[in-house]
């Protein structure tokens, strides 16, 4: 809840309108109104317009939201109150610059907001991968009639099966967080865990080659990083038990796809991809159609009505700036390079 406000900076809401009219809802408005010096009726995407000229010389603090532009050099040189960054969405490596860290910028992300759907969507394809509902699905659909569903998979069930969370993240602490109540053996895999750090999350701390050859479930959860490209490649993917699941909802180019489609295709693998290289694949693609192949249009994070929890947090976090409180959920150029 807001508590009343000491002062009221001057706001302004820099992102792609079309994003604005999802996340900001009359509520939101209202509120963000009630912290802020805020015109919410100008949304700006182009920082070079008069409007947005006028709006920044005055501004302190930018609420920001995907589809705003890159704060850099010459947009900070015309904003020469700003103070703050408060994105009401999750990575700001897309907008915050180096120039906004020299300028000592204070940022804030809601990234631990839109972590949560992500996560929960993950719980339930690591739960239906080791249900064998796919292949239930295809077998149910095609058969149409009874038939020993026990018998013919004797492999399904979440009882003691083993998933491996690759990356400590925010949604891959949060996964494995919502895995800890069910009887399932954790793995974890991150070079930069601390000593200690894997156990205090409940799972086992191990090698990526270990976690893919022991895991029944493999979910990613690693940021885009060029030392990440193919973090699970095809000597990986090939140390996958028969009948494993991969789960991707972090970047495509995380996975070698060539080599993953190969695997799916063989039907030794099976696959829950929320991300894609290139993010819509071809028409032609395979995995559209593959029954072992569970596809989305990359919507694990935030959507509709969850976008307005990300309205919330950054509503929450004006209200901490309004009130002379440093963020809760502040970010700092340090841990910027290892983040998503």
């Amino acid at each position: 809840m807001t508590t009343v406000a000491t002062r009221r900076p001057r706001a302004l809401l820099a992102m792609d309108p079309a994003v604005s009219a999802r996340l900001l809802d009359a509520g939101a408005l209202a509120r963000l109104t009630a912290l802020a010096d805020l015109d919410p009726a100008l949304v700006v995407d182009d920082f070079a317009a008069p409007e947005a000229r006028a709006a920044l010389e005055q501004a302190e603090v930018v609420i920001t939201g995907w589809g705003c532009p890159p704060l850099d050099e010459a947009v900070l040189d015309a904003a020469p109150r700003l103070r703050a960054v408060i994105h009401a969405a999750g990575s700001v490596k897309h907008h915050v610059t180096d120039a906004c860290w020299e300028r000592g910028l204070q940022v804030t992300s809601a990234a631990w907001a839109n972590a949560l759907p992500v996560a929960e969507y993950t719980v339930a394809a690591v739960l239906f991968a080791n249900k064998r509902v796919l292949a239930l699905r295809e077998e149910y659909r095609r058969r149409r009639a009874p038939h020993d569903w026990l018998g013919g998979h004797p492999a399904a069930g979440n009882y003691r099966r083993t998933v491996g969370v690759v990356g400590a993240s925010r949604i891959g602490r949060r996964v494995l967080e919502l895995l800890r109540p069910y009887d399932l053996r954790l793995l974890l895999h991150d070079p930069y865990l601390e000593p200690g750090e894997a156990e205090r999350l409940g799972a086992s701390a191990v090698g990526l080659d270990e976690l893919c050859a022991a895991s029944d479930v493999v979910t990613v959860h690693a940021p885009e990083l060029p030392e990440t490209r193919h973090l699970v490649d095809g000597r990986r993917l090939a140390l996958m038990r028969d009948g494993a699941t991969l789960v991707n909802t972090s970047r495509g180019s995380l996975i070698d796809q060539e080599a993953l489609t190969a695997e799916l295709v063989s039907g030794r693998l099976d696959a829950v991809l929320d991300v894609t290289v290139p993010e819509v694949l071809p028409a032609d693609s395979p995995l559209y159609d593959l029954p072992n192949v569970l596809l989305t249009p990359h919507v694990a994070g935030s959507l509709a009505g969850e976008l307005h929890r990300l309205a919330d947090a950054a509503a929450d976090e004006l209200d901490r700036y309004a009130r002379g409180l440093p963020f809760a959920h502040a970010v700092s150029p340090e841990g910027i390079h290892r983040s998503a």
